[in-house]
């Protein structure tokens, strides 16, 4: 499987029909894996954090998350075949399971957004078999009770695929931290795709996802939360992709 490098970030080089096809063979293995979605903030928070570049190094795939990775690609010299979001994966993936038999837990979100996921997962999917949901209360990750507590909640429903919606690097470190002791044999961190699909947070136009303007759109959705993330922090991200462009074009003797 070919992997793209965007800012030291090895990216597969798939699309997201390719994705899913790879991700069943991943659960078939039953080997507690879990898959990550690159965005830009991934890519500017990866640069400081060591912990969080680990866990992409052990990723079982690398899966790009917006447009602006396929223009930087572009930019490079190389090609991303898809944009594959966890917002876009997560209903795709919950199909598949459908299809094949899989179980799944919903983990995360705002307060009853994966309960109704699953409930308007399972009106599209009738034989979707949601093994368990549960939200977790505010600033759970460092309570090791309540952390037993959703270990044995997963363990005892035994899922094939954890979806974790925390927001990044939260999800990430926390499927990283405990993956080997609930044994799913695969997790995902999927943001705020719950709240998407329950109807609490309304997605970007079909148009805006493809110009790659869904970030403008959850900004101007939650500006309070959101400007400073896009507006300053992520713009390191297009000096880094100049910078790798200029490394490539004057590599060092």
């Amino acid at each position: 499987m070919q992997r793209i490098n965007i800012c030291g970030i090895k990216i597969d080089n798939v699309s997201l029909d390719e994705a899913v096809r790879a991700i069943s063979a991943i659960v078939q293995s039953r080997k507690p894996s879990y898959i990550v979605t690159p965005n830009v903030d991934h890519i500017v928070k990866l640069q400081k954090d060591p912990e969080f570049r680990d866990i992409y190094s052990n990723a079982a795939l690398v899966l790009p998350d917006g447009m602006p990775l396929l223009w930087a690609a572009k930019f490079l010299g190389t090609l991303l075949k898809e944009k594959i979001s966890g917002s876009d994966l997560f209903p795709r993936l919950c199909e598949a399971a459908a299809e094949k038999g899989y179980k799944v837990f919903f983990l995360g979100g705002r307060e009853g957004a994966a309960a109704r996921s699953a409930e308007v997962l399972k009106a599209e999917y009738q034989k979707l078999n949601v093994a368990g949901t549960y939200c977790p209360p505010f600033g759970f990750e460092q309570n090791e009770a309540e952390n037993d507590k959703i270990v044995q909640m997963i363990k005892t429903a035994s899922p094939d695929v954890l979806f974790v919606g925390l927001g990044a690097p939260k999800q990430e470190k926390w499927i990283y931290k405990y993956k080997d002791r609930y044994q799913a044999p695969l997790s995902i961190g999927i943001g705020a795709s719950f709240e998407f699909m329950a109807g609490m947070v309304r997605r970007a136009p079909i148009w805006m996802q493809k110009s790659g303007l869904e970030w403008f759109w959850r900004l101007m959705m939650e500006p309070a939360r959101l400007w400073k993330r896009y507006l300053i922090d992520d713009m390191l991200f297009f000096r880094l992709i100049l910078k790798q462009k200029i490394s490539r074009a004057h590599p060092l003797n």
